[in-house]
């Protein structure tokens, strides 16, 4: 495939190095020229930042290209880009993370909502922490992970930074020099405590699984998420 990287930091150069291992050719690398031609392109993958992810992606829309987007912190505006990748018969999939890993995690996390709901002993807790760079807290991982826990309980929202409610998940954002991302999920009662993690050791798992995305988006038309591309 020939891509176009929108975003090209730390994520953007090691989706680059990876996608040449397995053959593909990178044409376009959009970071600070937003207008950068991408002509040639045949697949975007987008880790942009949060202020342009939304114009990055209607525009390949605008140009028939299919796009994984892994940029977070813009999601106001999901439905607006699902609406303009329908009107335009394009193709997006857009995942708070490509690990495989993480998004068998985020299954994990859902079956324990589910079994955790029926003990009122226990209360839910979590915490992420990523490296200092990261421009949004919590992440859009931790953001999925809560959401998929609010699904599974009667839980109805998550707050950064407060104490545990009746009615809301309390979240924990760290940010430390070097950590690709860790995320801890813990339920608590008076006498034990339940934990499931997962740390990335780098950022390849994520780069991989985006490049992995693409390929399987190459084909498609429509909205997808990392469950259709993994069969979950």
């Amino acid at each position: 495939m020939k891509i176009a990287l929108f975003g090209y930091g730390k994520m953007g150069k090691t989706i680059e190095r990876l996608a040449k291992e397995r053959g593909h050719e990178i044409v376009a690398r959009i970071d600070q020229d937003l207008n950068e031609s991408i002509d040639e392109a045949e697949v975007a993958i987008d880790f942009s930042i949060p202020s342009v992810a939304f114009y990055n992606i209607t525009r390949c829309f605008d140009n028939d290209l299919p796009v994984v987007s892994g940029t977070t912190g813009w999601l106001e505006r999901y439905e607006d880009a699902v609406k303009a990748c329908k009107e335009k018969n394009g193709a997006f999939i857009y995942a708070s993370n490509y690990s495989l890993g993480v998004n068998l995690f985020f299954e994990l996390n859902k079956r324990l909502a589910k079994m955790m709901s029926k003990f009122d002993a226990y209360e839910v807790n979590m915490e992420e922490i990523h490296h200092t760079q990261k421009l949004d807290a919590p992440s859009g991982t931790a953001i999925t992970l809560a959401e998929g826990i609010i699904e599974n309980s009667l839980k109805e929202s998550w707050a950064l930074d407060v104490t545990n409610t009746d009615d809301e998940i309390p979240i924990v954002a760290k940010r430390i020099n070097d950590v690709p991302g860790t995320h801890r999920v813990c339920y608590n009662s008076t006498v034990d405590e339940i934990e499931i993690k997962h740390t990335a050791k780098n950022r390849d798992g994520f780069a991989l699984g985006a490049i992995i995305a693409a390929e399987w988006l190459y084909t498609r038309k429509g909205v997808f998420s990392m469950k259709d591309v993994l069969g979950l």
